[in-house]
């Protein structure tokens, strides 16, 4: 059952799983091969979405989604935000097994793909609702699974950002950028700052400055509700704003970026085990 109360999302047994890789094939090894092999044990279809199908020259296969009950991730944390931006929006859980780095998201190592995945084909996992962000800026708007960073767009070159949440200003902080994570993204670039890690199942954002100039510039928590207000308050150096990882655009002084949780929820499959703090020990633990 999904962690989070009033949700719909029951565990079934999986008839449909859509596969998604790493970018890059030759870091799964056999992995594919390996999962063909007990979903045709299990009698699950496996399905490939286009990108899917060219990375692995899989032109027989369909790429039709539609009646998809899990997708499965071979690959790192990067190919798991990939995949629950891929499946927003559209009630696929998505579990993975850890081909990457970290494999924070990720349920199971490479070694126990057919136990464990065999389990969830049985319908033998949770499913836990994370929050997304949207951000607003220039006319445009996007979503964010992990984060949304403002930073300066000449390299080396600090710039000051006035910032305000609730419509309450909190003045300017000299800075090389700042980031407002998702509890998903509170484990990546958020922490690698001294920011601090939201637990899954709350509904809040992170916002961390990354390398303030400043003894006063302290990470903040901001709940469902309030929406965070960036400015770039440096004349000569414009702002880019980075959503998970990509920059979409560059902000003139003044210009407002905003940014706030969103409506959706990416679903999160974990095996039964694969809690967050055993995830947390096991992957930050001393």
């Amino acid at each position: 059952m999904s962690s989070r109360a009033g949700s719909k999302i029951q565990p079934a047994d999986v008839k449909r799983a859509a596969v998604i890789t790493h970018g890059r094939p030759e870091r799964i090894g056999s992995a594919l091969e390996r999962l063909r092999v007990l979903a045709d044990e299990r009698g699950v279809e496996l399905l490939f979405p286009d990108e899917e199908l060219d990375k692995h020259d899989l032109g027989s296969d369909d790429g039709d989604l539609e009646g998809t009950d899990l997708a499965v991730v071979l690959g790192g944390d990067g190919t798991m935000l990939r995949a629950l931006k891929r499946f927003l929006g559209m009630g696929v859980p998505v579990i993975g097994v850890n081909f990457g780095r970290v494999g924070f998201l990720a349920s199971m190592d490479a070694d126990a793909l057919e136990e464990g995945l065999g389990r969830a084909f049985s319908g033998n996992y949770t499913v836990v609702e994370l929050p997304v962000l949207e951000a607003e800026a220039g006319g445009a708007t996007w979503t964010a699974v992990n984060d949304v960073v403002v930073t300066s767009s000449s390299l080396g070159r600090m710039i000051e950002l006035g910032w305000s949440i609730g419509g309450e200003e909190l003045g300017s902080v000299p800075c090389d950028g700042l980031i407002c994570s998702t509890p998903s993204g509170s484990t990546a670039y958020n922490l690698s700052n001294g920011g601090p890690v939201l637990v899954r199942g709350l509904d809040a954002m992170a916002v961390t400055f990354i390398a303030p100039h400043s003894l006063h510039a302290r990470p903040m928590v901001v709940p469902r509700g309030l929406d965070l207000e960036i400015r770039n308050r440096t004349p000569d150096v414009p702002a880019s704003v980075l959503v998970d990882g990509h920059a979409l655009a560059d902000v003139s002084v003044a210009e407002p970026i905003t940014i706030r949780l969103g409506d959706q929820r990416t679903l999160l499959a974990m095996l039964p085990e694969a809690t967050f703090f055993r995830r947390y020990r096991e992957t930050f633990g001393s």
